[in-house]
């Protein structure tokens, strides 16, 4: 299939199955993180999905640890942007703007949108709310290039 098809359909599968699959894994971050994700919903451009803040990503306070939430922020703002582009992307620019924090046991919205592209770079911005208040707990915005282009580097 060429770059500029669209193959929408195909590439919001992919999402979701990167996600699953990452979700699958042994251990790390990544893994932990995805295990409490719940109802995932991807369209073009746009992945939507619940997390309940388990123990074992909290800091000392029992709050979400913020290294925990920027780690979900690049995973589903990537798979947001694989909706429309039909690779997994790397980060080359992130930012994270922490307003609250959620305690452990807490359910959390995440929206990821993806803002535009221009060339190989791609941007999103991911929001994530409270979902019982709709208290805005972080912002992030990224930059991302496509993984192959690296591989040349």
């Amino acid at each position: 299939m060429k770059k500029d098809e669209d193959d929408s359909d195909g590439w919001i599968k992919m999402a979701k199955d990167w996600i699953h699959n990452l979700a699958k894994g042994r251990s790390g971050i990544e893994t932990q993180s995805l295990q409490h994700l719940h109802s995932i919903h991807a369209q073009r451009g746009l992945v939507r999905c619940n997390f309940i803040v388990p123990k074992s990503l909290s800091d000392r306070e029992g709050n979400w640890h913020g290294g925990a939430i920027a780690t979900l922020i690049d995973i589903i703002g990537a798979a947001a942007i694989v909706t429309v582009v039909g690779n997994v992307n790397v980060s080359v620019d992130f930012s994270i703007s922490y307003f609250s924090t959620a305690k452990i046991g807490e359910e959390v919205e995440i929206e990821a949108k993806v803002l535009g592209r221009q060339g190989n770079l791609s941007s999103n911005m991911v929001v994530i709310r409270n979902k019982e208040n709709g208290e805005l707990i972080v912002a992030g915005k990224q930059w991302m290039s496509a993984l192959w282009y690296f591989l040349w580097l």
